[in-house]
């Protein structure tokens, strides 16, 4: 089935909206691209200028999936064309870029189910303007856990000056997002990362930074690998190609502080009628700027 969308002043063609997505729920490919309709006015804000890399399940999540960091030479001429040179090959690519409603939805109609985002913006993406750190629980950890470490890294980014905004990963752990001053480079803003990591395994034992491998233990990795030159983060509030139609959802430090909740119970469903209940705790993310000393 095909039919037209009128978005954001533009006709999308959307096709095969009954296709199946998420076996589990019985959600179809129509209820991904209704869901990123409702999330577009929270999710595009922080979206904006930021290159983005698509995870793609042309026949559902149970199928073949795939990365596509290139817009596709078939995108509409309403897509900004923004050329690069990857660092991986020769030549220039076109990066992908989400700018309004109807740029989001027609490359959900591509079957993008995950949006994976930059740390840089445009013009500049060799100085990011956000530091991620990701906690990842080892096997058997529980997730209260994860939210045990957060406090303890929010107490620790408080002593240096700065403040982070919790979301959960859409998987077991949780990303803090820490908005920065585009001054530094990509490698210098990895390496104070890595120095936190370690000197909080040096003070508090089960925060471990990364030693490659799966992770295994008691403990709860600060991974600092996400900060880097065109890596990738789970954009907040894009789905997760997972069972349970996860979403990658911007949290409160009081219900980090109050618990009792699991990453499972933000999802397709839940989420945008949270947004419609309590608003978008990630929005006023974009409104601070905060500078890493000693770099």
């Amino acid at each position: 089935m095909r039919a037209r969308w009128e978005v954001a002043g533009r006709v999308v063609e959307v096709k095969n909206l009954e296709k199946v997505f998420f076996p589990d729920l019985g959600a179809t490919k129509g209820d991904v691209l209704v869901y990123y309709q409702r999330v577009a006015p929270f999710l595009l804000p922080f979206l904006r200028d930021r290159p983005l890399t698509l995870y793609q399940c042309p026949d559902g999540t149970t199928g073949r999936c795939f990365f596509r960091r290139k817009l596709p030479d078939y995108a509409p001429e309403w897509f900004r064309r923004v050329p690069f040179n990857p660092r991986t090959q020769s030549g220039q690519v076109p990066l992908i870029l989400a700018e309004d409603e109807a740029q989001l939805l027609w490359l959900a109609n591509q079957a993008a189910v995950e949006l994976h985002a930059w740390t840089a913006r445009l013009p500049d993406l060799a100085r990011p303007d956000l530091l991620v750190l990701d906690l990842d629980p080892g096997e058997g950890v529980p997730f209260s856990r994860v939210l045990e470490a957060a406090l303890v890294l929010r107490e620790e980014l408080g002593r240096r000056g700065l403040r982070a905004w919790p979301k959960t990963t859409g998987g077991r752990g949780l990303h803090l997002l820490v908005p920065l001053v585009p001054r530094h480079r990509h490698a210098e803003v990895r390496a104070w990362a890595r120095n936190l990591a370690e000197g909080l395994e040096a003070r508090v034992g089960w925060i471990r930074r990364p030693r490659g491998g799966t992770h295994k233990g008691d403990g709860v990795q600060l991974d600092y690998a996400q900060n880097g030159y065109g890596r990738n983060t789970a954009a907040p509030y894009t789905l997760r190609a997972k069972p349970g139609a996860p979403v990658s959802t911007p949290i409160t430090w009081a219900e980090v502080k109050r618990g009792g909740f699991l990453p499972g119970d933000f999802n397709l469903t839940t989420v945008p009628r949270r947004l419609a209940e309590r608003g978008d705790p990630l929005s006023s993310l974009l409104e601070h700027r905060f500078t890493l000393a000693n770099l």
